[in-house]
């Protein structure tokens, strides 16, 4: 089976041909406009010369065209490479040269703003419900990849450059389907009456389809037969809309997302939503408890990697009812099939409750990289994989995140978790937004510094110092509290902390 099964394959998609299967705006598409755009870009693929394997790039923006395209470059058997039309020129050359892939599929727009970081490829120009063919052909020599792997997906860089991570149909369909065992397991008590069945809720997708979150919820979606709810940027006020329109009653929202419904004064309600998953960035139990306490709604974390291809622990509603209280901020238990452990820099298991770097086995991960490199030096010689993110699992089995291995603040031997402190410095009522990264000391190797963005007049570094000495010992307290403008963030809303750690550096 492969992923495009799910669009194409009548014996695992509900409804018909002309049921609504795309819904952007005030606009709609059927499953068959979708199949049939689908099917025309698979020709038009064909046609220049992509053969099963090859890597194609897409740059769209939010709506049917980047759907139909998804399945159009797997219908011709060849490996789709999402790219962000909000990336610089820089940027596209750089995933371009990593990838090699052997077209472009886009719109006139980019391609006069990017024809030259094209590289001599040939491009697929997109209309709607349209593509039209280039003059160049495709070169018959270009890499071709195993027929397993589904897309390139670059990881999001925070630290360091994007990596290119091959995701595979196989593993990407396993972990989909673990993910829903989970999520109904916990559904329906076995005494309950069984009821008339129901029509799948539409799955509403707050982020750019040029994303793994993107993508991988609209194959979530096709997976239990759901339309899609697309949304072309993240706002408050028309997410509360599509949320009522639609009877939105469980979502998925980045933490950046969430924070700005919070700190929205005009979003008072967003019935009938009860559960809100989170995606993307990490989820602090501080913002999950701000959500949940202003508008009564769920908040069940998860967590996944690029690497592995999607989400391996997370909640479900009988997890919610039973620890929703005790337990916000946890991104949940394991998955079927999914075992974890947290080790300590020596590679032994740590008490239950301590942190230290969480290691995973999954059903699947991904084929490696598509620069050549591979993930044997992250699995351990029993077969575990190193996430690379500090974490404590209690004694009920949640899992707890601390933060990234890379991130983590080594202040002479002391270890500081930067998210532990900026919980502390959001409580501040004048702190906006605030990243803490690590400084270099002549001294104590690294110490902490705080970048802080404030609502209007920024707070004096005393009041932070003070702050932060009374909720926290006394080497996790950053030596020095920085004013922004702007917290530097990726599309998913990921801190950048190289830059971050560039002005440092700058600064010194």
């Amino acid at each position: 089976m492969r992923l495009d099964d799910l669009l194409f394959d009548d014996a695992l998609v509900t409804g018909d041909l002309d049921a609504a299967l795309l819904h952007l705006g005030s606009r709609s598409w059927t499953r068959g406009d979708v199949q049939n755009q689908a099917e025309a870009l698979r020709s038009e693929l064909v046609k220049i010369g992509v053969r099963p394997g090859h890597a194609v790039a897409v740059m769209l923006d939010n709506g049917p065209d980047p759907v139909a395209a998804l399945f159009g470059v797997w219908r011709a058997g060849a490996v789709y490479v999402p790219l962000n039309p909000r990336l610089t020129g820089a940027e596209v050359s750089y995933i371009l040269d990593a990838v090699d892939p052997v077209a472009v599929v886009t719109t006139t727009e980019n391609v006069v703003r990017l024809r030259d970081h094209f590289s001599g490829r040939p491009v697929v120009m997109a209309a709607e419900h349209d593509w039209s063919t280039p003059a160049r052909a495709a070169h018959p020599e270009a890499r071709q990849h195993d027929p397993d792997v589904a897309l390139i997906q670059f990881t999001s860089g925070t630290t360091g450059r994007p990596k290119p991570v091959l995701l595979l149909h196989s593993g990407v369909l396993t972990l989909l389907d673990g993910v829903l065992a989970k999520l109904r397991s916990g559904t329906t008590s076995p005494s309950a009456p069984a009821g008339p069945p129901r029509s799948p809720m539409p799955n509403l997708i707050p982020v750019s389809l040029s994303l793994w979150a993107g993508i991988y919820n609209v194959l979530f979606a096709l997976r239990v037969g759901a339309p899609v709810v697309i949304m072309d940027g993240f706002d408050p006020a028309e997410f509360r809309a599509l949320v009522a329109r639609f009877e939105i009653r469980s979502t998925v929202l980045p933490p950046a997302a969430m924070t700005m419904l919070t700190d929205d004064p005009a979003i008072t309600d967003l019935t009938p939503l009860r559960y809100v998953r989170s995606i993307t960035a990490p989820l602090s139990p501080l913002q999950a408890r701000r959500f949940k306490d202003r508008f009564a709604i769920a908040v069940l974390n998860s967590y996944g990697q690029t690497e592995i291809g999607g989400e391996i622990v997370g909640w479900n509603a009988a997890d919610s009812r039973q620890h929703g209280e005790d337990k916000l901020g946890s991104v949940g238990r394991p998955h079927a099939g999914v075992s974890a452990r947290v080790v300590d820099d020596d590679g032994h298991d740590v008490p239950v409750g301590e942190p230290g770097e969480l290691w995973v086995q999954t059903p699947a991960l991904s084929a490696g990289y598509a620069d050549g490199a591979e993930l044997s030096d992250r699995i351990s010689v029993d077969g575990w994989f190193r996430t690379g993110d500090y974490a404590r699992v209690d004694e009920d089995g949640f899992v707890w995140i601390e933060g990234r291995v890379s991130s983590m603040i080594n202040r002479g031997g002391l270890k500081v978790y930067p998210g532990e402190v900026e919980d502390v410095i959001r409580l501040h009522p004048a702190v906006a937004d605030v990243a803490v990264v690590a400084g270099p000391d002549d001294r104590l190797g690294e110490v902490p510094w705080a970048f802080v963005v404030a609502r209007q007049a920024a707070p004096a570094a005393a009041e932070l110092t003070a702050l932060c000495r009374a909720h926290l010992a006394p080497y996790k307290v950053p030596v020095r509290f920085e004013a922004i403008d702007e917290m530097p963030r990726n599309e998913v809303g990921k801190v950048l902390a190289r830059e971050l750690i560039e002005r440092i550096g700058a600064s010194s």
